[in-house]
């Protein structure tokens, strides 16, 4: 009936340019299809952003308004409609002017204000489909949308909804192409026959495949040339901001409500969550150290609960605060008044942070945090930040580095931090000397006077058992790290510190080990006593890799206290003592192109065998050694500016695309060999068939050759199927009956066979 329609459509070319537009595309299904599509995009974008940044709910409406709108267009696809173009591009213009409104007013995540013009042009949009090639577009902007939620994605929520739209657009792009050819199936029983279910599910399971490891094997850049990085929509701060506050609801006084910090402590009962000092009990959510005194005395757990989400090209220890005084039983910050505020431009997000370069190299790493829960007013970064886009115009910066914001980190907060992290070179640390600076010496080497010398013995003590002399402080500082993991133990049931005891010396000397913290605390006065700067920083550990998402998994359980320790002209490093820790803290590699090979296959690891595990993993690194090896010999062929390597990857792709033709090249010879080496009645005949495939007619394998013309008379296809039969008669008349086929005219048929398609798609496209 479909192709009957398009002929007679096609029969009567002056009404139909009065009346109705060219290439009318009568296909129900192929639309119902398209819009299912679209709606796939509409949906993925909304529940992309969920919990990620602000969208409208107007999104969700777009989706009954478009399929309304796909509705009205099938019964008016034959009509000009010029009155409603008009009225869809006086609406087109209206949302571009409400996008620039929005963008002047309310600037924030781009994506989104785009993604949201985008579906709102395909609401008007959808009101006039009359042409296959407007279903195209629809196509498009459903894959655009599903684009713009797979950079805002941080979830596996967004999986389902991947794979769902790979499974509708595959038997769109084949009802499409049919409907091209002029080939559209007559009944529903057809169209189970033509979509073939195996088939398509085969074609999906190969196109995940090939994505999948296209997607490991993408090389990680070591940045990026566009400086446009997500981040919320601006916060409104009221009042002075001088950056001395820090907000930690974990940190709950006697007379406070609602979370705030009251800046006193020791008094209540041993239960009192939060205490400043004296014996307490550890918020179950709050991590006790992002504070400016950090309680050591605190006992208990947390709940284990996300905190944020972390997108870097390089893991790291994700640093919030450093503190440089110990009070016995914890840390404080002596320098808390010479807090600096620094401002931004009320017309760009970039906010560039005092830093010193320092030798030893590094590389610039870009992160982009999302807050999963709601966070002290205290910016997590990876050391040695540069450059923040933030939503504040205002942040302050601590003598140690920490940054602090006017307001708490509210949920789905999203900022990015540029940090020019340094290499860890074990040869120049341990050649960096002793010679420190006056401010590192005043404020890094304070050990109380009461266990000073006590402490040291001890220090001394654990490094005679090395197996071979220390001399620097890089190998002193990772065999002490290493000696506490194995002589000390984790308490979790430690009694509460009196009021005069000290909490290394306890450690050292009477409980043999403590809480995770202690150790690093430990350490950290310990290396102190001998000469060497050392300060306490707080912050999280990477937490868990999603190979498929590409975030970080960040939970509250994941923070801890980590010494660091100072190498003139070098800078700070830290140390790891914490059992079940690696001694060395997530640290930048020389190369990360490859990264998310290595990480995907850790993940892979946890679950095999260890004798596979050990095998494979061999082959994997010999694999990446390969890949990057190639990657760095591209990279000097085309140099290191972005231009260059865009040329680099173009080549890459015709080198590719000239390789492909060569294969289909190679393969068409390879037929045309074989074909010339039949008997001319055979190689006609196969050649019939080769482009009877060429045009969408394929012969089934249980098909005879008469049952092959039989089902083309079936599909309204007259013209081919009197060739087919006339060719397959001549064929089984030579190979059964020895008759000699007059080979002449059949050739002649086979030609009028070719220019009969190209005839047949001008009428019915």
């Amino acid at each position: 009936m479909t192709a009957n329609l398009s002929r007679s459509d096609a029969s009567s070319p002056r009404s139909a340019s009065k009346t109705e537009p060219s290439q009318v595309e009568n296909s129900i299904l192929l639309r119902v299809l398209v819009q299912l599509l679209v709606t796939l995009g509409i949906a993925s974008v909304s529940i992309a952003a969920s919990g990620v940044t602000q969208t409208s709910l107007w999104i969700l409406l777009a989706i009954p308004l478009s399929a309304l709108g796909a509705y009205f267009s099938w019964h008016r696809r034959r009509q000009r409609n010029i009155a409603i173009k008009f009225f869809i591009a006086i609406g087109m213009l209206m949302a571009l002017a409400g996008l620039i409104s929005r963008l002047l007013n309310e600037p924030g995540d781009t994506r989104i204000l785009l993604a949201e013009l985008l579906i709102q042009l395909q609401v008007l949009h959808s009101f006039d489909l009359p042409r296959r090639k407007d279903l195209g577009y629809s196509m498009i902007i459903g894959l655009i949308l599903l684009g713009v939620a797979a950079t805002i994605s941080q979830t596996l929520v967004f999986g389902p909804l991947l794979l769902i739209f790979l499974g509708v657009s595959l038997p769109v792009l084949v009802l499409d192409y049919r409907s091209r050819l002029g080939l559209l199936a007559q009944s529903w029983d057809q169209v189970g026959l033509q979509l073939a279910p195996r088939r398509l599910g085969a074609v999906l399971l190969m196109t995940l495949a090939l994505g999948m490891v296209i997607f490991l094997c993408l090389p990680r850049l070591p940045g990026y040339q566009i400086r446009n990085f997500p981040v919320s929509s601006t916060i409104d701060y009221q009042g002075n901001f001088n950056g001395q506050n820090i907000i930690n609801p974990g940190y709950v006084t006697q007379g406070t409500e609602g979370g705030g910090q009251t800046g006193q402590g020791g008094t209540g009962a041993i239960q009192q969550t939060g205490k400043l000092t004296g014996p307490g009990v550890v918020d179950t959510t709050s991590y006790y150290g992002f504070n400016q005194q950090m309680n050591q005395n605190l006992r208990g757990i947390m709940t284990p609960q996300v905190v944020m989400r972390v997108r870097s090209q390089a893991p790291g220890f994700w640093r919030v605060l450093a503190f440089d005084r110990y009070t016995g039983q914890g840390w404080d910050m002596s320098r808390n008044e010479t807090v600096i505020t620094l401002k931004r431009s009320s017309f760009s997000y970039q906010m560039f942070l005092p830093w010193q370069g320092q030798k030893g190299g590094g590389r610039e790493v870009i992160q982009t945090y999302t807050l999963v829960e709601d966070f002290p007013n205290l910016i997590p970064t990876l050391h040695q930040a540069r450059e923040l886009y933030f939503p504040t115009q205002e942040v302050a910066i601590d003598p140690e580095g920490g940054l602090r914001a006017p307001v708490s980190l509210e949920k789905g907060m999203t900022y990015t931090v540029v940090s020019q992290v340094p290499y860890r070179d074990r040869t120049q640390l341990r050649e960096a000397g002793t010679d420190y600076p006056d401010p590192i010496r005043k404020y890094y080497l304070d050990v109380p006077e009461g266990i000073r010398e006590r402490v040291r013995q001890r220090t001394e003590e654990l490094l005679a058992t090395a197996p071979n002399p220390l001399g620097d402080p890089y190998e002193i500082s990772l065999y002490l790290a290493q000696t506490l993991k194995q002589r000390y133990t984790v308490d979790p049931e430690m009694p509460f510190f009196n009021q005069d005891e000290d909490l290394v010396e306890s450690f050292l000397f009477e409980y043999q080990g403590g809480y995770p913290d202690h150790f690093s605390t430990v350490l950290t006065i310990m290396l102190r006593s001998l000469g060497i700067p050392t300060r306490l920083v707080v912050g999280f550990g990477q937490g868990e890799f999603n190979p498929f998402t590409g975030f970080y998994i960040v939970r509250n359980t994941d923070a801890y206290a980590l010494p660091e320790v100072y190498f003139p002209e070098y800078g700070w490093f830290g140390f790891d003592p914490i059992p079940g820790h690696e001694v060395l803290p997530p640290s930048l590699r020389t190369s990360e192109t490859f990264s998310l090979v290595r990480q995907f296959w850790n993940w892979i690891a946890g679950w095999l065998p260890s004798p596979v595990v050990a095998f494979l993993d061999g082959l994997i690194q010999m694999m990446t050694g390969l890949l990057a090896q190639i990657f760095v010999l591209v990279a000097r062929l085309f140099g290191q500016d972005w231009a260059a390597i865009i040329l680099g990857i173009a080549g890459v792709t015709a080198l590719a695309f000239l390789s492909w033709l060569g294969w289909q090249g190679w393969q068409s010879g390879w037929r045309r060999w074989r074909l010339s080496r039949l008997p001319a009645m055979e190689r006609l005949y196969q050649q019939m068939l080769d482009r009877l495939a060429h045009q969408g007619f394929t012969k089934r394998a249980t098909e005879t050759p008469l049952e092959f013309g039989q089902r083309l008379y079936q599909q309204a296809q007259a013209q081919p199927a009197q060739i087919v039969n006339e060719i397959s008669h001549a064929d089984v008349r030579w190979r059964y009956g020895n008759e000699a086929p007059n080979l002449s005219h059949l050739q002649r048929q086979l030609r009028s066979l070719r220019f009969g398609a190209k005839k047949r798609r001008v009428i019915q496209g």
